[in-house]
């Protein structure tokens, strides 16, 4: 059957599960696979498994308990191997790698901030400060307008608003970025110019969150800012 993957720790951390449980419908046992100078947290796999919501708090769980005792490497749900014994190969031969980014992860969460600003509120500005947009706007609206000139405008306007999205995404990270340890952007995604996620010890994650409110107060109410965690830090994993 194959082994479904929680999470992997040195192999002294506390395993203190009790109470807990795995995967599946019923409920599968947790168990740990030795991995040389690493364990690995795992259980049966269900047949079929999807991301069903007691599936993924019984995951979720599983992680948040083993890192209350220390530094751990939360796998993503879903994440199989063939047996016991493969999975217990794979993490061996990258042992040292696993090794590495267990101190690096030591005493530190996740946050994910996303951040948006009202699509009027940037147009507008971008109208203002940009004579030829002005200009081509205005040719757009009148009778004699061509399918160029709006195709033009059209051009225009979706490149500056890329181009500022990407400036305002620089200045975010600039800003908070020295307040965490790593920070690891991703792909913003529609309605957002910012989707990154941050490293931060967790003795200073209540200062990170306060930096944060901070910079959505500076900016105002045409824009939005999202801040989940703290999470464990699978972005980092």
């Amino acid at each position: 059957m194959p082994t479904y993957v929680y999470a992997i720790t040195r192999a002294d951390h506390p395993l203190n599960l009790d109470g807990l449980d795995g995967v599946g419908d019923p409920p599968l046992r947790l168990r740990n696979v030795a991995a040389k100078d690493l364990a690995v947290v795992v259980s049966d796999a269900p047949p079929g498994l999807r991301a069903k919501r007691r599936d993924v708090m019984a995951h979720q769980a599983v992680i948040e308990r083993l890192m209350q005792d220390g530094p751990t490497l939360p796998m993503r749900f879903g994440l199989l191997g063939p047996d016991d014994e493969q999975v217990a190969t794979a993490i061996e031969e990258q042992g040292a790698a696993y090794g590495d980014r267990l101190t690096e992860l030591a005493g530190h969460v996740e946050f994910n901030l996303k951040a948006g600003r009202a699509e009027d509120d940037l147009l507008r500005e971008i109208m203002t400060d940009s004579e030829e947009i002005r200009l081509l706007n205005e040719r757009s609206r009148s009778e004699g307008s061509t399918h160029d000139e709006r195709l033009a405008l059209g051009e225009k306007v979706s490149h500056e608003v890329a181009a500022r999205q990407g400036r305002e995404a620089d200045e975010l990270l600039a800003r908070l970025g020295p307040a965490a340890a790593r920070t690891a952007p991703s792909d913003p995604g529609a309605g957002h110019f910012l989707n990154a996620s941050f490293l931060v010890k967790a003795e200073t994650a209540a200062a990170f969150s306060r930096a944060v409110e901070e910079e959505a107060g500076r900016r105002g109410d045409a824009y939005t800012f999202t801040l989940t965690g703290p999470l464990p830090p699978y972005s980092f994993v």
